[in-house]
């Protein structure tokens, strides 16, 4: 995650996703998905139809993010859930300004309530991984002068805090970007 994100800005986050999912196709595939080679195998193609959750705000958000990033040929349409933020009464925002609104009883409504709603149990299931590993915490975390680099470093080396706890001062100074002054403090806070 971008470290100047600020926890609840839905427009940033919006912003920072559209960055991630279209940088490397931009790169890769200069003119867009009219051009667009065959990709290689695991390496994402263009999308025809990116849904953003949210209304006008986030789909401007989205569009501003995607033109610095001279994406073309791909349509971006806004949902949101109308003015009584009922199920049914979604409104689709187009990027020229326009809105629609779908039958209730729309088996193409149906379909969008339903993506829209696993992505929601996606991100919050993600989300709550995420809080019960904070939660849970890490010996590393209690250490000064391990952060995030480094604790990932002696993770790799050892496979697990607890094999970090048992391993010797040599076998710490050995890690990459661990001293000998910083061995010596990681092995004297598990004894």
């Amino acid at each position: 995650r971008d470290a100047d994100l600020v926890p609840g800005d839905d427009f940033g986050m919006m912003r920072e996703v559209m960055r991630r999912r279209f940088s490397r196709l931009v790169k890769e595939y200069p003119g867009g998905p009219e051009a667009e080679e065959v990709p290689d195998e695991g390496f994402p193609s263009w999308p025809d139809l990116v849904l953003v959750d949210g209304g006008r705000g986030q789909l401007n958000a989205v569009l501003e993010t995607v033109r610095e990033l001279g994406v073309r040929g791909v349509a971006f349409v806004g949902v949101s859930k109308g003015p009584e933020r009922n199920a049914g009464n979604e409104v689709f925002h187009l990027a020229d300004g326009r809105t629609l609104h779908l039958d209730r009883r729309s088996p193409v409504l149906y379909y969008l309530q339903r993506l829209r709603d696993e992505a929601h149990r996606f991100a919050i299931g993600s989300h709550r991984v995420r809080r019960s590993r904070e939660a849970r915490g890490n010996p590393l975390d209690a250490i000064p002068g391990i952060g995030a680099a480094r604790k990932r470093a002696l993770l790799a080396a050892f496979g697990s805090a607890r094999a970090v706890a048992r391993a010797e001062v040599s076998e710490l100074a050995a890690v990459e970007g661990i001293s000998l002054k910083l061995a010596q403090l990681i092995h004297d806070h598990f004894r």
